[in-house]
């Protein structure tokens, strides 16, 4: 199930993402402190959680400015939340997203949710019931995966 990695342009940085899955739900995946969208797929328990996430979404996972795909970033000039939020939005535009749900481990970006959600932007839902959205997705595909498997 590998995914076809793509950038969208945020400031005068590129932002590499990948969208995999069809469900009705947008569930953005941000993954901790490093990332690397091709190397990821070469875990295999990754693998099986990434395939789980987008069997009840259209999971959309990228890397955060400066990391895996993404383009560097100076020491000197290592992103505000005000670029990170602008680097969500420009993931959520390339992929023609208005609103989504968010599934990471990095504290920064929920921060970065709130303040997109504060702003009285549309990109992201409430996020309490986004994710109980996805908590209720997740319950049925576990059990649709143990019913069929």
């Amino acid at each position: 199930m590998r995914a076809r990695t793509q950038y969208a342009k945020s400031g005068d940085v590129h932002i590499a993402y990948q969208v995999v899955g069809e469900g009705p739900l947008d569930l953005i995946l941000v993954h901790g402190w490093v990332s690397h969208l091709e190397h990821q797929w070469d875990d295999p328990s990754l693998v099986r959680v990434l395939e789980r996430l987008a069997a009840f979404s259209r999971l959309i996972m990228f890397d955060k400015r400066g990391t895996g795909l993404s383009d560097r970033v100076s020491d000197s000039a290592l992103p505000t939340l005000e670029q990170r939020m602008d680097d969500v939005r420009a993931v959520m535009d390339a992929v023609g997203s208005t609103r989504a749900a968010d599934r990471d481990p990095d504290s920064a970006i929920r921060v970065i949710a709130q303040t997109v959600m504060d702003t009285g932007q549309p990109h992201v839902r409430r996020r309490k019931k986004a994710l109980r959205d996805v908590r209720r997705a997740s319950r049925r595909a576990a059990l649709a995966a143990r019913s069929s498997g």
